[in-house]
């Protein structure tokens, strides 16, 4: 109990106030972590939550530095905060690790959370800024650090549930990267259905995707199943809520049957929980 009162105490002395507001965890916390992983002392997921692995891995860090400040045990890297520079490729740091949390919770992850401006880090951002109305500049400046305090986005409709089973993995950070959908776990063959009524913009295999199909529905919203043993539906045909696309499958990068479900709003990941009714 003591270790759950102490872990936000200690690290509201540690970080300033956060800039930017999240549904869930701070994207200073995030960097900490991904620092202190950079250090081998933090194995948990990237998920800006203060919990008791990242209170011990910052007490192994001082320890290690002699009572040294976070940040100045984390030496240059820990240094720049987000605003105090624009950042563009080539360059790593405490404020490119929270620009990458940022991003990922605002629907454009970029792979792996590392606190590396790479080539990957660069496209996530350029789809954020077209998305957000922003010159597609490719660096992350004012306009940039303005629009990542709006809330991340929502799906404007509302849609049923592709299957009913039981759930895996969710939205949010997974390790030391984000999981941009919804895992849903099934027996190999059981029947997905379009979670709302559009028309069908991909049908085929897509690589880590596997067997994918893709609805757009509307409103800006698309659906996205993913990891199907079978396609039911082709590009270009119109189809009905509840009607069968395919079939639960592990094909791609899956570990075992399941539908991975994500819903994208002009591009853009979304909960797909903030979407499905009941």
């Amino acid at each position: 109990m003591r270790a759950r009162v102490l872990v936000p105490v200690f690290l509201a002395l540690a970080l300033p106030a956060p800039a930017f507001a999240l549904p869930v965890g701070r994207p200073d916390v995030a960097a900490l972590q991904v620092g202190l992983r950079s250090r081998h002392l933090y194995g948990g997921t990237i998920d800006g939550l203060p919990g008791p692995g990242t209170l011990a891995a910052v007490r192994a860090l001082r320890h290690r530095t002699g009572g040294l400040g976070v940040r100045a045990a984390l030496g240059a890297w820990g240094e720049p905060s987000l605003g105090s520079r624009t950042l563009a490729q080539g360059m790593t740091g405490w404020d490119v690790a929270e620009l990458q949390y940022l991003l990922a919770w605002h629907g454009f992850p970029s792979g792996q959370f590392d606190g590396a401006f790479g080539p990957e880090l660069e496209g996530a951002l350029l789809r954020f800024q077209a998305w957000a109305g922003l010159p597609p500049v490719g660096v992350a400046g004012p306009l940039t650090r303005a629009a990542l305090r709006s809330p991340p986005p929502r799906s404007p409709i509302r849609l049923d549930w592709p299957l009913r089973a039981s759930l895996g993995d969710r939205f949010g950070p997974r390790g030391d990267r984000f999981h941009a959908g919804l895992d849903i776990i099934a027996p190999l063959g059981v029947p997905v259905w379009a979670a709302g009524a559009g028309r069908v913009v991909f049908a085929g295999s897509r690589a880590g995707w596997g067997n994918e199909v893709t609805i757009a529905v509307g409103h800006g919203v698309r659906t996205l199943y993913a990891h199907l043993s079978r396609i039911d539906v082709h590009v270009g045909q119109q189809v009905a809520t509840g009607a069968e696309i395919g079939l639960v499958g592990a094909t791609g990068d899956a570990t075992g049957p399941h539908l991975h479900f994500e819903v994208r709003v002009r591009g853009a990941a979304v909960d797909p929980l903030s979407a499905l009714v009941g």
